[in-house]
């Protein structure tokens, strides 16, 4: 296990957890091309994700940057990036040749094993087709979507994978934007005599797809058969949780200016619309607001997922309290969730324990689709910097000043990419650099990571649940890919053990059915546990 102490400067046992910008010295060196060129084009606004994975199958977490492109073939040849990671704090691009080089319009990434042989395969969304890349081993991924039964040709954003029929296999669910093509771009002006981007208001929705997973790499569209095949939604970020707690993974669906979908698992293959009965599909004034990432936690130890929903600027972050019995309560109204994010536009954001203290914080990666916005509205600014919430338990959020770099952000995923038990922050922008943000002093705390490996479930674990217990208490997490905005953050969970040295119990509920228990379990290791 690697020491950060060793090699990386802690702060003093009295200064907060620091977020260090390592990306030069890391040698990530990537731009993002949103290929605008003075059109003001609807797509060149929304950006692309990011992803935290192992990639070559070392142990340690690589780095996959997704890219957009010019719209004019023969200018720029601008393609995702990969980045190795060189177990040493530095990164090494190793793009050319992976399979991933290929030049596309793309937007979000998801990472699991879709195939159970043990290896992290990629899906990329993408403006008029997405992308199904098998991994081959190596670092090496082979383009397996035509042959797979997957021909989303739309302009698609996030999509998670998760085994919405507890098969063994892994479905995938994408959601889908708006009907936008650039013969029927529309003038939309800030001003009224200078054009601007357009809000998706001024285009239709376009349904989601839900892939079955047929083995031997094959899919099936069950859209329509699941009942998530809303064509009014403008879907942009999608969350896998099990809101009920019965054992099935649901579906929470962000959608820009229509009401959010909450899809409950009826158990046969098919689901529900619950999201306006659950209180999660208006803002608290009964208005769809402009949903864009989305992230489930258990932030307060009641047993139950909550939601973190990002919104458009004047909106205020979501943050859905789930009571219980299928309902849900929007407290960032009255707390300082929503004072903090009043005036930010949040894309992708999520929940995760930056300082191991037990408690999952939120961070918001933000920033405005138009430049000029600050000319029209003074108190917006069109680069925002990250925000960071800390949890200070009992249900409230402090803001920390943990980031100096305004930017205008998109994804963002977290990772311990350095191996020394806390979380680390990667963040993509629009139309600019990524930012590697390397976490110093969160592991003064206790730590616990769990990498699940399934047998009878699924090989990625997707939809296990864990539950550690220590003397500050029982906390739990559950393995989903999807959350944020475009974005995969690590499937392994970490579990923040703050001065408790021992997890008493370590308990793994699959999503075959089985239970696992482990006991008096010591903590700072990174532990794999494989389904027996």
């Amino acid at each position: 296990m690697l020491a950060a102490a060793a090699i990386y400067p802690v702060p003093a046992a009295d200064e907060p957890v620091r977020f260090t910008d390592v990306t030069a010295a890391a040698g990530i060196h990537f731009t993002h091309n949103s290929g605008r060129a003075g059109k003001k084009w609807l797509p060149e606004t929304m950006g692309s994700g990011c992803a935290f994975f192992d990639a070559d199958g070392d142990g340690w977490l690589d780095i996959l940057l997704v890219n957009g492109k010019d719209w004019k073939p023969g200018a720029r040849h601008t393609t995702a990036a990969l980045y190795r990671n060189n177990h040493d704090g530095t990164f090494t691009d190793i793009t050319r040749a992976s399979g991933l080089d290929i030049e596309i319009y793309g937007l979000g990434v998801a990472i699991a094993d879709y195939d159970n042989d043990g290896r992290d395969d990629v899906y990329i969304t993408a403006l008029g087709g997405d992308h199904l890349f098998h991994n081959e081993g190596g670092g090496k991924f082979r383009d397996v979507t035509h042959d797979s039964g997957i021909h989303n040709a739309s302009f698609s954003a996030g999509a998670a994978w998760l085994d919405y029929d507890r098969d063994g296999k892994l479905d995938l669910f994408v959601a889908n934007y708006v009907q936008w093509t650039a013969e029927g771009d529309l003038w939309c002006s800030l001003d009224g005599s200078t054009k601007s981007y357009c809000t998706p208001e001024s285009y239709k929705g376009t349904p989601a797809k839900l892939y079955h997973n047929l083995g031997g790499g094959k899919f099936e569209d069950v859209t329509e058969k699941a009942g998530v095949g809303d064509p009014t939604s403008k879907s942009l970020g999608v969350v896998v949780l099990d809101y009920n707690n019965d054992g099935w993974p649901d579906i929470f669906v962000a959608n820009d200016t229509q009401p959010n979908k909450l899809y409950r698992n009826l158990q046969n293959g098919r689901f529900q619309e619950e999201g306006l009965a659950a209180g999660v599909a208006f803002g608290e004034d009964g208005v769809a607001r402009g949903s864009m990432g989305v992230d489930a936690g258990d932030y307060d130890r009641s047993g139950r997922p909550h939601l973190i929903v990002g919104n458009f600027s004047n909106q205020m972050l979501g943050l859905y309290h789930n009571e219980g019995k299928g309902l849900f309560v929007d407290e960032a109204p009255r707390s300082t969730v929503g004072r903090a994010s009043l005036l930010t536009l949040t894309f992708g954001l999520f929940f995760f324990d930056y300082d191991l203290d037990g408690y999952p914080d939120i961070l918001a990666a933000n920033g405005h689709i138009e430049e000029e916005i600050g000319r029209v509205q003074p108190k917006i600014q069109y680069r925002e910097l990250p925000l960071l919430l800390h949890n200070a338990g009992g249900g409230k959020f402090d803001p920390v000043n943990a980031f100096t770099q305004a930017m205008v952000a998109r994804g963002a995923a977290y990772g311990d990419f350095d191996r020394d038990g806390d979380l680390d922050v990667l963040l993509s922008t629009n139309n600019g650099p990524a930012y590697l943000y390397r976490n110093d002093g969160g592991n003064r705390n206790h730590w616990l990571q769990l990498k699940l490996v399934g047998t009878k479930s699924n090989r990625s674990a997707v939809g296990a649940v864990a539950r550690v217990s220590s003397a500050g208490g029982t906390q739990w997490q559950m393995v989903h890919s999807g959350s944020s905005y475009c974005s995969a953050s690590d499937l392994a969970l970490t579990f923040g053990l703050g001065k408790d040295a021992t997890a008493t119990s370590v308990e793994i509920e699959w999503p075959s059915g089985t239970k696992q228990k482990l006991a008096n379990v010591a903590a700072n290791q990174h532990l794999t546990i494989k389904e027996q």
